[in-house]
């Protein structure tokens, strides 16, 4: 069995088309949203069609929980509280109630599936560091967890005896005796100097993870984002990846 992961979409429907062509490609069984649909880019409806349609697990994000109104945006940064607001005004009750549909969190084939940590999902945690992750893993009773939410391809590994290594995402068989949580990266806004949308494949006949980037016109977001008059931010960093 193959299972795409996919996260942190960000209303950028041009790099979600291409990771979903790419995943076509890939032969998998299903795919996976871990959160973080909308927000950002200019194509909040037709990011989440596009999900409903492939992804059978569909995970909340902050930027849906904040849609929903279970989120006060003034615990956002400025920029994605502007986003936020102009996303909100193009959802209908359509959109709200698909939303509102979406799980805190999963578990496929032995893994488990959150959009931020595993502890405390609906806080937001970001893992960045060993000592996020040591925190992610005391609330981790599976070998895996798949997570989103720093938009960056990062491993953390912890071995039988507690320690905590951080490696940069990349193709690696997990070994059976540790515990991991991978940051899948970001198909809408990635963040790791890399403009190119990241997402994985999970083979669990195999036990392995394959890190995927993939190529799309970012240009045409960018130029919807204008148009919105999105944070200039928010649209310079699609062309960079951070």
């Amino acid at each position: 069995m193959r299972i795409a992961i996919i996260s942190d979409i960000h209303g950028n429907l041009e790099a979600l088309q291409a990771v979903l062509k790419e995943i076509e490609n890939q032969k998998v069984d299903r795919v996976n949203c871990l959160g973080d649909v909308i927000g950002y880019g200019c194509n909040p409806v037709a990011c989440l069609d596009l999900v409903n349609q492939h992804c059978s697990a569909k995970l909340m994000g902050n930027h849906e929980y904040a849609a929903i109104g279970l989120l006060p945006l003034e615990a956002m940064n400025l920029a994605a509280q502007q986003s936020i607001q102009w996303t909100i005004a193009q959802l209908k009750d359509r959109e709200l109630a698909m939303i509102a549909d979406f799980e805190m969190k999963t578990e496929d084939a032995g893994s488990l599936m959150v959009h931020a940590s595993p502890e405390e999902p609906d806080e937001w945690h970001y893992v960045l560091s060993q000592q996020e992750a040591i925190k992610g893993f005391a609330h981790l009773d599976q070998k895996l967890a798949f997570h989103g939410h720093t938009h960056l391809p990062l491993i953390f590994c912890q071995a039988p005896n507690g320690n905590v290594r951080t490696i940069v995402g990349h193709d690696f068989d997990p070994d059976e005796e540790s515990s991991y949580l991978i940051n899948v990266g970001s198909v809408g806004q990635p963040r790791d100097n890399d403009p190119r949308a990241s997402f994985v494949v999970y083979d669990v006949g195999e036990m392995s993870i394959s890190y995927h980037r993939v190529e799309y016109d970012f240009k045409i977001t960018q130029a919807k984002m204008c148009k919105a008059d999105m944070p200039s931010m928010l649209i310079d960093r699609l062309e960079v990846g951070r």
